[in-house]
């Protein structure tokens, strides 16, 4: 009977990788660039921050020379329980110095609610709303491309994700091997193939009445898969841009890096609870692509979590002759799954051929095994402290500018 349980879960295992694989083929082609369309649409640009006086100045520096008229957009920080020079610096700016004040309900997505009502109270209304993290750097023609999208109709818009400092250590290129591979293999074939798209916590713009009409809503430690979920139930698909680009600071170290993996994956069980089975049942009934592909990214977590299990009891009984031996999949079609399993791990270097990354990435490819291993330790726990909400917060030091970030590009 468990040997039966086990050969379903992997056949299940291996139809869901299969998808996504042949997904990836869909990614090679980029599409048009939207229409240019002149400036006519007007933002509100969120930059959620706490604590963030070392790196918010840089950003909104940038955010002072993006090539739109300055009249049609104006910058807010939100400083969420910043007890530093965070609120100062930004005033300092010229910007909208945001202070906002509750232990109770901490985090991002509780920032961003608390804004966007704070938002709806001024006299000034704005026809979309960008969000930032404070240690981002946006690419100048940013605003251009998201009132492109606008004009052409998309109401929810997730820009291109790269890092600022890929070569900062071997975790730093892990996030930024894995940001080219989700750009590329990920999101473009979704966009070619007219599904939906998904948020990725930073980048994002929102045509205003869709929050209006809907709130924001998104309060878990992944209030960015949360809204995608929210907006694809309603039959609203997020749509990626291929050209803005946003650049985000990633931890330098493991430790840091793990902690910050641990709330996404905590957040992420959360949300597939909540989602995956609604979203499964809308598609098959609607016969509607765009909702089954959400709902099994948002089993993704149940799926490394699994798969993880399996993997090692596999391995474990054969290390152990005298155990029971589970019927492997991998034995009837050693040469299929075989390779398989090398093409899962070849996509990542080729996405970093195709997106170009610079030279001095591909040493740390090596390293790159290590970084996806350690997914499954870090999926084991969240998976027993999901219900943990408390946000941990990732500290940034690092302070680049767009031009560092641009040159070290083409080098």
């Amino acid at each position: 009977m468990l040997d039966n349980i086990i050969f379903g879960l992997q056949i299940v295992l291996a139809l869901i990788g299969g998808y996504q694989l042949l997904l990836t083929f869909f990614g090679w082609r980029r599409p048009a660039r939207k229409p240019r369309q002149e400036p006519q649409k007007s933002f509100a640009v969120l930059v959620a921050a706490h604590n963030e006086e070392q790196v918010v100045g840089a950003l909104l520096e940038n955010l002072k020379h993006l090539d739109y008229p300055k009249e049609l957009y104006d910058v807010f920080v939100i400083c969420d329980n910043c007890s530093d020079r965070t609120a100062d610096i930004a005033r300092s700016h010229g910007v909208y110095a945001m202070e906002r004040r509750n232990l109770n309900l901490r985090g991002k997505g509780y920032a961003i609610e608390w804004m966007l009502k704070e938002l709806w109270k001024r006299p000034r209304q704005y026809d979309a709303v960008v969000m930032f993290d404070a240690d981002n750097l946006v690419s100048p023609d940013y605003l251009q491309h998201m009132n492109d999208e606008l004009c052409a109709g998309s109401r929810v818009i997730q820009a291109y994700l790269d890092t600022k400092n890929p070569n900062d250590s071997w975790v730093t290129a892990a996030y930024a091997i894995t940001y080219w591979y989700c750009n590329r293999l990920w999101q473009l074939p979704r966009s070619n193939l007219k599904m939906a798209n998904f948020l990725g916590g930073t980048g994002m713009c929102f045509e205003s009445a869709l929050l209006k009409e809907m709130g924001w809503g998104a309060t878990s430690l992944v209030e960015d898969l949360e809204f995608t979920m929210r907006c694809v139930k309603r039959g609203i698909n997020p749509v990626f841009n291929y050209d803005a680009k946003v650049y985000d600071e990633k931890p330098l170290t493991f430790k840091a890096s793990a902690r910050q993996r641990l709330r996404w994956m905590q957040g992420h069980f959360d949300v597939a609870r909540r989602y995956f089975f609604p979203l499964l049942w809308a598609g098959i009934k609607e016969r509607n692509l765009a909702k089954i592909d959400s709902a099994l990214y948002a089993a993704n977590v149940y799926v490394l979590f699994i798969g993880s299990i399996l993997t090692l009891a596999m391995y474990f009984t054969m290390t152990f002759p005298g155990l029971h031996q589970f019927t492997s999949l991998y034995n009837h079609a050693p040469w299929l799954f075989g390779s398989l399993t090398v093409l899962q791990y070849v996509q990542f270097p080729l996405a970093m051929a195709i997106e170009r990354a610079p030279k001095a990435t591909y040493k740390w490819i090596v390293l790159y095994p290590v970084f996806l291993l350690s997914w499954w330790p870090i999926t084991f726990y969240a998976f027993f402290t999901q219900n943990n909400k408390q946000w941990s917060h990732t500290q940034h030091t690092r302070v680049i500018r767009l031009d560092e970030v641009q040159s070290k590009q083409v080098s």
